[in-house]
């Protein structure tokens, strides 16, 4: 599809992402006018949520009345009008939408340089008391203030009403965003991409962040109440915005957004971050009965293509919509670390450079061997942190000691007293893993992935322990979304080059091992990695073909690599050249050389003598330079006196 200004982006996405830009205008032209009806299916009761204002028997809903269950009153009638004069300063254009507290009118404040502001009522009643007693509570908005918030400018009363004078934000929502999509798309649902959505929620996050460290609540976030401007992302309606634990504040959410346990706990922190992992679900994938069977979880990942493409972020929406708010994210910056870290792996795999990211959890990447895997390359929790127990530090110890006795039971105070510490599972898994038992160290790694779905070294771990349990397949996968992710864990590299070769891929390892940057102390070691595949890239016969070992050739001579370990792969390189014209004779292209030597047997003999000699003379033992002389005399080539 197509939408306006499409090739255009903003400085939005993350620094990952291209974010459509959105189209400015004339204000006034997003003025309803006649269209400022509210669709039936729309109208509820602000006190009981029942459904109010419904057609009967062919004649219309009303929009004025009385509640059948509750008795409140309700009117979705415009309240005021265009032209209409508000507190003697603010003209009335006309309305801009319907709100869970009614109309939100455009208006000019006259008192400064005309400039459009928004109008939102907070009360719907007619006592006048009621209602300035309910303006001036909410005067702590007028303290609120940051750069991805609409500003509150004043709080005004006229005749039997309130409302919240606002910054006019002009762009689209982010449900008017998903609506033009779905337009544009033949009234089919056309979600965003999922890359594009996570980033306007991280976008966001730091506003509800901010709110929270105030001691505030959105209580109502949802794509509605998001705008994206032509530079930035904001939310637009603190209508909802209440103290946390303020029990006689009225809450307003949204059914389908809002957290089950709010109406017996109140809004929270918890409560707020559960309708920000609902939003971005909603944003990314159609989810038919999101109100009602599925109104507090997730359907099945198998059912949803977007969740069964990308399980980090299905992660993510489960942690972040948990059913006991002690599973989900306690933080906005919590939340924000891991949902950047699942961006991270959704991003196209065709930019110049993956961006390097510092953990705030783990030990940077270490760096394992290509031969074997290894779980001394795992990174490490961090530990010098606020909040971390002595236990665990006890345990980490323990472990580097090989004490994995002590360390299990040092791990199991912790999650005795905590079984959500994350921490206390990571070292359970290394345990495991020292004890050769890999498949309950995945058991454990996976309950740290579902904790910290945006975290790379879990899946390593995850990689690893499938690869020590002979189980390669599913050992790649991981090691591909670590690696392509993020280079500089060259483990997940080597690992991936070894199951990818333990399964006949040699293509496909040759790419892996180019996938460590030159810049990295582990290049040279990717880069002989890659020389001996190369080399031992061999067919039906046993030989390997001349083409893969003149590009080892052309690797070698590259590599800053001097001494024994260069002769050494000289050596095996002039055998496994010997081994081919011993069976195809001297290439047809007399000019070609291997390291110098002219491709014909006793060229590359006489190039392996002179290698295997020099190693001799490196050799740390009597016995290693004999069978090296030896060596070097076997392969010289023959002569004939």
């Amino acid at each position: 599809m197509n939408t306006p200004n499409m090739a255009a982006s903003t400085a939005l996405g993350a620094g990952l992402v291209e974010i459509p830009t959105v189209p400015g205008g004339d204000p006034s032209c997003a003025v309803l006018g006649t269209d400022a009806i509210v669709p039936e299916s729309l109208r509820r009761c602000v006190r009981c949520g029942e459904p109010v204002g419904r057609s009967r028997d062919g004649t219309p809903g009303r929009t004025t009345g009385f509640c059948p269950d509750c008795g409140e009153p309700f009117s979705f009638e415009p309240k005021l009008a265009p032209g209409e004069l508000v507190a003697d300063q603010y003209e009335v254009a006309g309305c801009l939408a319907h709100g869970g507290m009614g109309w939100i009118y455009l208006a000019r404040d006259h008192h400064v340089s005309d400039r459009w502001v928004v109008l939102k009522g907070v009360l719907n009643a007619g006592d006048a008391d009621a209602v300035a007693a309910a303006l001036a509570e909410r005067r702590f908005l007028a303290e609120v203030e940051h750069p991805n918030i609409v500003k509150i400018f004043n709080f005004v009363q006229h005749e039997d009403a309130g409302y919240i004078v606002m910054e006019y934000v002009g762009g689209l929502s982010l449900k008017q965003i998903l609506a033009a999509r779905r337009e544009a798309n033949g009234g089919e649902p056309d979600p965003l991409p999922p890359a594009q959505a996570i980033a306007y929620v991280l976008e966001i996050l730091p506003a509800l962040g901010y709110l929270h460290e105030l001691g505030l609540v959105f209580c109502d976030f949802k794509d509605a109440n998001v705008i994206q401007t032509q530079r930035s992302l904001k939310l637009i309606d603190l209508g909802s915005v209440c103290r946390i634990g303020d029990s006689a504040a009225t809450v307003f959410g949204t059914p389908g957004y809002q957290a089950p346990e709010v109406a017996d706990t109140g809004p929270t922190v918890v409560s707020d971050l559960f309708t920000v992992a609902r939003t971005l679900a909603l944003l990314c994938a159609d989810l038919p009965g999101y109100q009602s069977a599925h109104r507090f979880a997730l359907p099945p990942q198998e059912s949803v293509p977007v969740f069964a493409r990308h399980d980090s972020l299905y992660r993510f929406l489960l942690m972040g919509s948990a059913p006991d708010p002690r599973d989900r994210f306690q933080s906005a910056e919590a939340m924000a670390d891991q949902l950047y870290g699942v961006l991270r792996e959704l991003v196209d795999d065709d930019r110049a450079r993956p961006l390097p990211v510092v953990s705030k959890l783990f030990s940077g990447a270490v760096r394992g061997y290509h031969e074997r895997p290894d779980a001394g390359a795992l990174p490490h929790p961090l530990l010098d942190v606020p909040g971390v127990k002595v236990e665990l530090r006890l345990a980490s110890a323990r472990i580097e000691l090989a004490d994995l006795a002590g360390a299990a039971a040092a791990l199991a105070e912790v999650q005795d007293a905590d079984p959500r510490d994350w921490r206390a599972r990571w070292y359970r898994g290394v345990v495991c893993l020292e004890r050769g038992q890999p498949a309950d160290a995945r058991s454990a790694f996976a309950a740290v992935y579902q904790a910290l779905p945006g975290e790379l070294a879990p899946k390593l771990a995850l990689g690893l322990s499938y690869e020590l349990d002979g189980r390669t397949a599913e050992a790649a996968r991981w090691y591909e979304i670590v690696s392509r992710t993020d280079p500089a864990f060259t483990s997940a590299t080597f690992g991936l080059a070894r199951c990818l070769l333990a399964t006949g891929d040699r293509a496909g390892a040759l790419a892996a091992y180019d996938r460590v940057p030159d810049s990295s102390s582990a290049y040279v070691e990717a880069q002989t990695a890659r020389l001996l595949c190369l080399i031992r890239d061999w067919d039906g016969d046993g030989a390997a073909t001349a083409g893969a070992l003149l590009a080892a050739a052309a690797t070698l001579e590259s590599l800053a690599l001097s001494g024994a370990p260069r002769t050494r792969l000289e050596a095996q390189l002039f055998e496994a050249a010997i081994a081919l014209t011993a069976r195809e004779g001297a290439l047809e292209d007399n000019r070609a050389t291997l390291l110098g030597r002219r491709f014909r047997e006793r060229d590359l003999r006489l190039g392996a003598e002179r290698s295997y000699r020099e190693l001799a003379r490196w050799a740390s033992s009597g016995a290693e330079r004999i069978a090296l002389v030896d060596r070097a005399n076997r392969v010289r080539p023959r002569t004939w006196t």
